[in-house]
């Protein structure tokens, strides 16, 4: 297994996952979904910059960071990170795991 080296990955990030649905009278989760933090992994996390920036399309574009890490099975693009004090989603399509290799790279806004 590769991984990336432990000069790249310089920034502690937490990984979010949602809590178990909860049902009341207005429904599945009708009080808001809860998350919980997971563990808190070694990371790098860039901002988007450049082309990839431009296609976003919209004005949030600069809110979109770059993560990648290691293998981690705790995280799942549903999952959330915080990072420097900030709540970011990951954005599905951009999830990426690789075990064999021992990567994981997304997009998060």
């Amino acid at each position: 297994m590769t991984g990336y080296s432990a000069g790249l990955r310089r920034h502690r990030i937490v990984i979010q996952n949602r809590k178990e649905q909860t049902q009341n009278k207005y429904g599945i989760d009708g009080a808001g979904i809860e998350w919980e933090n997971g563990p808190t992994v070694w990371a790098d996390v860039t901002w988007t910059k450049g082309k990839s920036a431009m296609r976003e399309g919209a004005l949030d574009a600069y809110a979109v960071v770059m993560v990648r890490m290691n293998w981690c099975a705790k995280i799942n693009m549903r999952s959330r990170i915080v990072w420097n004090e900030q709540v970011y989603q990951i954005i599905p399509e951009t999830f990426h795991p690789d075990y064999q290799q021992n990567t994981i790279q997304f997009h998060a806004q």
